[in-house]
């Protein structure tokens, strides 16, 4: 007798208890069937997911012969076995993130930030003063830079070069990330002058950067009871500036032999201000020096072209052909003298020049623009220096302890250059230069040969000349009357 179960499942069994055993075909028709079943009970979805869709209705006959679940047991072990089916999880809508994630994801955002900001930053300024001895490697080195560094930004166009000059008192300032890149390098030069290297991806680049001093002018004036150095000190002048006012004025006064006490001079020069702190002294703008009784005028002046020199106020240059005196000298040791007697022949020999007594390898300057016609050792003159001045002049220079091997027959060589050094070469009893001047083939006294003066003012420029000597004369003269009424 077959019962009819109340859940909608059909149990057949036999008299004896055991499952009545169908066809096999029949078995594997009906497995196929719960199969297709079940997976499209897995293709709906839930309920709360669903979006106005039509809904076809699936009716499953409730009187089958066998539950689902007792024929796959019939099919895979109708002995004992058990095979629990998990049906596929319906799709959820997906969750908000809770609160705590929220911070926690906001929190790492913002420390990957951080890290990404130190990385990048270009770190810190770290300052290093070029000692006596360093090099550009080692003072990499110290900061922890390797030599491949040293090699790029030695290369940097323009301005790499620079840095194999570093000199004893300069600055290089070094910034470097936390990564240990340099991003930063400045090269001070000077106080006004400094070089920035910036990294620019694997290559660096570099600008100069040029300070601009403010310019002030200053006045000094003095009496002069023993020597020009003595009271150019107690005027307030550098030795610098002394050693200029001597230079302008060179050409017409012996600083060695016709300055005499109550000679007087005035000077009106730069002074340059950075930030309101005194940097240095700049160039003499304008100075008087009277000499004797005899006074001169000297105005520096700069034309259209750049080109800058010492002037008298009608324009004549305060520069000759030639230097009077091409040595610092001591004391003149021997005069021109055409019937001298001979220091070590005890005979009457000419003496056709002049001797500069100074210490051994005090440097001997050309006295004009020339060329060497020849350098060399020569009896008598020993280390000699002969050179050819336009206007068929040429100078000599004898006794030299040493040549400046630079020079060769033929080099060009301008006034004030080094062409050697004192010393007492040849027929000498002591350290000394024996200068000769010679016009034409013939011996002149370098003392007292009138020197042919430098190119004047030209003829173009005269009127800006003028307008700029009326306006450094007027400020002369108003510091000197300034001194004059506070004395």
């Amino acid at each position: 007798m077959t019962k009819v179960v109340s859940t909608g499942a059909t149990r057949v069994s036999s008299p004896s208890g055991r499952l009545i055993q169908f066809p096999k075909r029949h078995l594997i028709l009906a497995a196929g069937v719960s199969v297709t079943v079940l997976m499209l009970i897995g293709l709906v979805p839930a309920p709360d997911v669903e979006a106005n869709k039509t809904r076809i209705p699936v009716q499953i006959d409730a009187h089958k012969p066998e539950s689902v679940r007792n024929q796959l047991l019939a099919i895979t072990q109708p002995e004992q076995a058990i095979i629990s089916i998990t049906p596929a999880p319906r799709a959820r809508p997906k969750q908000q993130n809770t609160k705590a994630q929220q911070e926690a994801q906001q929190e790492a955002r913002q420390k990957a930030g951080q890290q990404a900001q130190e990385q990048a930053a270009p770190g810190r300024w770290q300052q290093v003063t070029v000692q006596s001895g360093d090099n550009l490697s080692n003072l990499f080195s110290q900061q922890g830079l390797s030599a491949r560094v040293v090699y790029d930004i030695s290369r940097t166009p323009r301005f790499g070069e620079l840095l194999t000059n570093i000199r004893p008192g300069q600055t290089l300032e070094f910034r470097i990330n936390n990564n240990n890149e340099l991003t930063r390098l400045r090269y001070v030069r000077s106080k006004l002058s400094s070089i920035v290297f910036h990294k620019n991806e694997q290559t660096y680049q570099a600008e100069e950067v040029i300070l601009k001093p403010e310019i002030r002018t200053a006045y000094a004036e003095g009496v002069i009871s023993n020597s020009l150095f003595l009271a150019s000190q107690k005027a307030g002048l550098t030795e610098k500036l002394t050693m200029e006012l001597a230079g302008i004025f060179g050409w017409d006064v012996d600083f060695a032999l016709d300055i005499r006490k109550g000679d007087t001079f005035n000077v009106v020069y730069e002074e340059r201000y950075l930030d309101g702190k005194k940097l240095a002294n700049g160039k003499i703008l304008a100075a008087t020096f009277v000499n004797q009784g005899k006074g001169y005028t000297a105005i520096h002046y700069t034309d259209s072209k750049g080109n800058s020199s010492y002037y008298s106020p009608d324009g004549r240059s305060m520069r000759k052909a030639f230097l009077r005196t091409p040595v610092d000298f001591t004391r003149i040791s021997s005069r021109f003298n055409l019937n001298r007697l001979h220091p070590i022949f005890k005979t009457k020999r000419p003496h056709r020049g002049v001797d500069y007594a100074a210490p051994t390898g005090t440097p001997i300057k050309a006295a004009g623009d020339g060329r060497i016609k020849f350098t060399g050792w020569q009896n008598g003159y020993g280390n000699v220096v002969f050179i050819e001045h336009p206007n068929n002049t040429v100078t000599v220079y004898a006794h030299q302890s040493r040549l400046n091997k630079r020079l060769k027959r033929g080099s060009r060589v301008n006034q004030g250059d080094i062409i050697g050094y004192v010393g007492s070469t040849g027929w000498a009893t002591g350290p000394h230069l024996h200068y000769e001047f010679r016009v034409n083939g013939v011996h002149r006294n370098p003392v007292t040969v009138k020197l042919p003066d430098a190119k004047p003012v030209s003829k173009s420029e005269m009127a800006r000349f003028k307008q700029h000597t009326a306006d450094i004369l007027a400020q002369l003269e108003r510091h000197q009357g300034t001194m004059l009424a506070a004395q």
